[in-house]
């Protein structure tokens, strides 16, 4: 039936071409954003995991770029203590030579004295963005971060690469004296430095040291017994009302001079052993002369400067140098992995970026074929609708 009223054919090609417009307004918008899922409404799980990786992908930016301060910290910190072990190498050699007979040791010391000077220049001046790990407060913590991750319980959290200020790398200590360089110790020159507690009391003394063989003749000779183990080696004095006399091992093959406080209940006793606060043993602290607390960046030298504390003075640079070149690699390692990680962090980024592509990014190849089609799809739909348009004039010719 022919209806003027209502034109099935015209509303049909309508509808068609209805379809074919949206159709042609999603591919638009594909080709033009180069997203295939462009909201959530495209396909809501796609679209919310690509949210979640986007904002990961940011966080890892933040990342790269905590690891580039990271690295300029670290390398600062490596810097500053390579330049300040190549010091302290000169500092060992003007010690060396200061041993040689006839040398002017104040000469030398002139020379010491910059070397000493630029050690504290350097460990001030190795500083980024506020922080110096060579002059620092011992103790304190300090980290770079390392990375930021998401598990699969989809908890996140950040992970950060630690390196604790210790007196092992520290050079110089802004809380006290237990840095590398600032902090002392006794040049031992002839004697020994040993820790006396009596009655609650300490002190540190400098005392005639013996080796094992010098004290087993003397006891062997006062008819006493010699325990090379560590014990007391002791004599007793007359018919032991008196005090016993010996020596005490404080380290391997040295001993020291000690006097019995209390002969009836130290016998057999082990060395340094105490009843309630007071010792058993108090060691001989007559001091031995050119002995003092040194440290590498204030010792002085001069012309009565002895053989055995130019001795000493040489071990405690050379155990400062010690220190000072472990620390210089442990931030070498910690340079190395900053850089390791810098190249994984920026690989994740660019695999997760893939990975977000391969979701919800459109083929424009596919969208632009389709693009065609619905665009020829359009021109058909527009020339049928405008057949069904013009079918009911053909009515008009039977009433003519």
């Amino acid at each position: 039936m022919t209806s003027i009223l209502t034109n099935v054919a015209a509303m049909s090609a309508l509808q068609t071409l209805r379809s074919i417009s949206s159709d042609m307004e999603d591919t638009q918008a594909r080709v033009s954003s180069g997203l295939r899922v462009g909201g959530a409404s495209d396909n809501a799980a796609y679209w919310s995991i690509a949210t979640t990786m986007r904002s990961d992908n940011m966080a890892l930016s933040a990342v790269q770029d905590a690891l580039g301060l990271g690295a300029a910290k670290v390398d600062t910190a490596y810097a500053g203590m390579n330049s300040s072990i190549e010091v302290v190498k000169e500092i060992k050699k003007k010690l060396v030579a200061a041993t040689e007979d006839g040398v002017d040791k104040t000469k030398i010391q002139e020379e010491i004295s910059q070397l000493q000077d630029q050690l504290k220049s350097i460990s001030e001046a190795a500083s980024f963005s506020g922080e110096n790990w060579l002059e620092a407060n011992v103790g304190d913590k300090t980290s770079v971060v390392a990375s930021f991750v998401r598990d699969s319980s989809g908890s996140v959290s950040v992970k950060k690469v630690a390196y604790d200020l210790t007196i092992d790398n520290v050079l110089f200590d802004k809380g006290g004296d237990t840095g590398i360089l600032d902090q002392t110790q006794n040049i031992l020159g002839d004697g020994v430095a040993v820790n006396v507690n009596k009655n609650g009391t300490t002190a540190t003394y400098n005392v005639p040291k013996f080796t094992s063989a010098e004290v087993s003749d003397a006891v062997t000779l006062a008819s006493g017994s010699f325990d090379a183990g560590g014990k007391i080696a002791w004599t007793v004095a007359g018919d032991g009302a008196g005090a016993g006399v010996g020596y005490v091992k404080v380290a391997d093959d040295v001993w020291v001079a000690a006097v019995e406080q209390d002969l009836a209940a130290n016998n057999g006793q082990e060395a340094y052993a105490k009843d309630g606060t007071n010792f058993l043993w108090q060691i001989d602290t007559i001091p031995v002369a050119a002995s003092s607390l040194e440290s590498v960046s204030e010792f002085k030298i001069d012309g009565t400067t002895t053989g055995a504390q130019l001795d000493g003075l040489i071990t405690l640079v050379d155990e400062a140098l010690g220190k000072m070149t472990s620390a210089a690699a442990d931030l070498g390692s910690m340079a190395m992995r900053i850089g390791l990680q810098e190249d994984f962090v920026s690989k994740l980024t660019d695999s997760i970026d893939s990975g977000v592509g391969r979701l919800v990014d459109a083929d424009m190849n596919e969208e632009s074929t389709r693009l065609k089609a619905l665009q020829t799809q359009q021109q058909l739909a527009i020339q049928s609708l405008s057949i069904a348009n013009s079918a009911s004039e053909s009515i008009l010719t039977l009433f003519r």
